[in-house]
């Protein structure tokens, strides 16, 4: 086991610009074939798989909040071993985490969930730290059912569970509350990243991440959680198709869209409907999930896909910030721009891919009500100037695959994104 920080990135723009975002766009392409040396160009048009055992429908739209570039889903979840079910809808996909998080709110009282202790009988909770906030609810176990896919005894964090109203300060430092659904602007969060857990040895070995608490009587302190029962990437426990997912997005005409309809898939090359085709495979770091983008001259080594950054995220000194209030913090170039960065991948392989920016106040005025824009960025404040976020719009007309580290694919073993 590798050990790593819990990889919770989710909402990235919305940090700049509230729910008041509403434009723009531009779109990706599929997959070409490598070349000899390893380098594919990224133009075209994706077609999304037909429904199947392991493919679950998704969209992009305004979800609970008036959210842009987001990917939602339902899901099932059902009382361990019972038939006692109830589904979510408006859960996140986000490929920049791992485990599932589903709000209190959402789940009836007659979904009793058992709560999972420590060897003490200490109740287990967490405190999940993301870039714009914080989630705190205690870990419950449930079954999840979703495509035809079972994930037993999950391990999932309640969020905004009233058993636990204290929020220990350690936690609540760590940025604003998003324990409510009007917060989040969700109903929870499926986090399917590189990890298998969503701390890994960092936690199971101390408590000094300050994510997982244990919480007698007597208060919450941190607390080391073995790996066993952390949070789950709920694909390891699937019987099958469970060494990764494929998001499957088709491109915007024009780049924008009221919303997309698209597929998430489970399973890489287990399959006739998951194989990889032409996909460039991009190896990254274990421990990080993260590769290194060229742009503009400069090298991003801590660069990384991820699906809950509602845009894409990056340095550029030349491009204006909007001054506009409803979308402050965002690019507003004069014109739209069409620009070219190159992936490359712990493995030494390299992807050119192409993308638009597009002027931000633009698009609200001109797209208002609209949860889908490819040409949508921002500068990278949150995580520093050696980070290049590839958020949702890079998935527009794209297969995008995540293989879990450890898990054994037609590529390799995990862990590595493709597209």
């Amino acid at each position: 086991m590798t050990t790593h920080a819990l990889r919770n990135r989710l909402l990235h723009g919305l940090l700049a610009a509230s729910v008041l975002i509403q434009g723009c766009g531009g779109g990706g392409g599929g997959n070409s074939t490598s070349t000899a040396t390893g380098t594919t160009s990224t133009s075209g048009t994706n077609t999304v798989v037909a429904a199947a055992s392991n493919v679950q429908p998704i969209s992009v739209n305004s979800g609970l909040g008036g959210t842009v570039n987001l990917a939602f889903t339902s899901i099932t979840l059902c009382a361990p071993g019972s038939n006692n079910c109830q589904t979510v809808d408006n859960i996140l996909i986000d490929t920049g985490s791992s485990g599932l998080r589903v709000m209190a709110s959402a789940l009836p009282a007659s979904l009793s969930l058992p709560q999972q202790k420590d060897a003490f009988g200490n109740p287990l909770v967490e405190c999940a730290h993301f870039v714009d906030g914080y989630t705190w609810g205690p870990v419950k176990q449930a079954d999840l059912r979703i495509a035809g896919e079972r994930a037993n005894s999950l391990a999932v964090q309640v969020i905004g569970d009233s058993t636990f109203p204290l929020v220990p300060r350690r936690c609540a430092a760590t940025g604003p509350s998003k324990n409510s659904a009007s917060t989040l602007r969700a109903n929870g969060i499926l986090g399917l990243a590189i990890f298998p857990q969503d701390c890994g040895d960092a936690c199971a070995t101390s408590g000094s991440p300050g994510i997982y608490y244990i919480c007698p009587a007597t208060g919450c302190q941190t607390a080391a959680v073995p790996l066993a029962q952390q949070l789950q990437n709920p694909v390891t426990l699937f019987a099958s198709n469970n060494n990764g997912v494929i998001v499957e997005l088709p491109s915007a005409p024009g780049g924008v869209a009221a919303s997309l309809a698209g597929s998430l898939v489970f399973g890489i090359g287990t399959q006739a409907n998951n194989g990889l085709g032409g996909a460039t495979v991009i190896g990254v770091d274990a421990d990080t999930a993260n590769f290194t983008t060229v742009y503009n001259g400069a090298t991003f080594s801590a660069s990384f896909i991820d699906s809950g950054s509602n845009a894409l995220f990056f340095p550029d000194a030349g491009t204006p910030v909007c001054t506009d209030p409803a979308v402050a913090g965002f690019f507003c170039p004069s014109v739209t721009k069409n620009l070219t960065a190159t992936i490359q991948g712990r493995n030494g392989k390299l992807a050119a891919v192409g993308f638009g920016l597009a002027n931000a106040s633009e698009m609200v005025r001109n797209n208002p009500g609209f949860a889908v824009f490819g040409n949508l960025g921002a500068p990278q404040l949150a995580l520093g100037s050696g980070s290049f976020d590839w958020g949702l719009p890079f998935f527009y007309g794209r297969n995008v695959y995540v293989a879990i580290t450890g898990a054994n694919t037609p590529a390799g073993t995990g862990p590595y994104v493709a597209f």
